[in-house]
């Protein structure tokens, strides 16, 4: 009975984003971009797509979504949006940072990348323009990869600050006691390699067309740039996402070292109390802002 009533509530759900669907005025992007996947498909092998097309995908996002925070710290009106204004990024530091980023983007990332042309060979993930899945199904299940990754991420980062491995590995993350958009990804290979298992764990369990992953890679490296970003904008969109935790979330690890494990979502700093030394920092954060008024 409750498999039947699980199935009719999906069911149900399926058919009104349809009806919605059908509501929305026709996207004017869709034949440019159908025509341009048609030609990439007739100009290029699939291994050619799925590798260095994945490559580009990840470097290009990365490098945009880094932009805006690496140009704040030279408009003077973004200051009173850094998190942690006493502690502004140097340059020695972010050299440094982007000199750990090619290492690990090209000698970890990279052969990595290189093994997904054979996973979409082996589980016959389609490539085709005719089965691509409507924009619904992909951001369900892009969703559903960031629970997965969050749990995964909670855990096991949870497990790196162990007294007995976190100055073997995690350590080299928390260089930065103030985080910037770029640190996102500065850390250790194992880590890299630790952490970002969780990242290919929802690809094996829901990856339907080699779109998925283009589009799984883009919103997880939305979500790790900006909770890294030091920064907290008012008008972000990413905030709408209900449990997310932001960038003032994780700027408290970074600054703090303890608590605030998870990367995506609040759920489970909550349900463990990780997220107590947080919360308590936020009242007496309240309180001294009341006192200065």
């Amino acid at each position: 009975m409750e498999a039947n009533g699980s199935t009719g509530i999906f069911s149900s759900a399926s058919m009104a984003v349809e009806y919605i669907d059908s509501l929305l005025p026709e996207n004017p992007l869709q034949e440019p971009f159908k025509n341009a996947w048609n030609s990439m498909l007739n100009n290029y092998t699939k291994f050619q797509i799925a590798t260095w097309g994945s490559l580009i995908v990840h470097e290009v996002i990365y490098s945009l979504l880094c932009l805006p925070g690496f140009l704040f710290q030279f408009i003077p009106y973004m200051k009173k949006y850094k998190i942690q204004k006493d502690k502004p990024e140097s340059y020695g530091g972010q050299w440094k940072c982007f000199k750990v980023l090619l290492f690990n983007h090209f000698c970890i990332q990279l052969p990595l990348i290189c093994g997904t042309y054979y996973f979409t060979e082996y589980f016959d993930i389609p490539y085709e323009w005719e089965t691509m899945p409507r924009w619904h199904a992909l951001l369900t299940r892009c969703l559903g990869c960031a629970v997965i990754e969050d749990t995964w991420h909670y855990f096991l980062h949870r497990l790196l600050h162990h007294k007995r491995i976190y100055k073997y590995i995690h350590k080299i993350h928390h260089e930065f006691q103030a985080p910037f958009g770029m640190e996102a990804e500065y850390a250790h290979p194992l880590e890299t390699l630790i952490l970002g298992a969780g990242f290919f764990i929802g690809i094996l369990l829901l990856c339907d067309h080699v779109v998925f992953l283009w589009a799984w890679v883009t919103l997880r490296l939305m979500t790790t740039v900006d909770v890294h970003s030091g920064y907290d904008i008012p008008i972000n969109p990413l905030n709408f996402i209900p449990f997310y935790s932001g960038s003032r979330h994780h700027d408290f690890h970074h600054m703090n070292f303890v608590g605030n494990y998870a990367s995506t979502f609040t759920w489970w700093d909550r349900l463990f109390g990780t997220d107590s030394q947080y919360n308590t920092y936020n009242e007496k954060m309240k309180k001294m802002e009341k006192k200065n008024e």
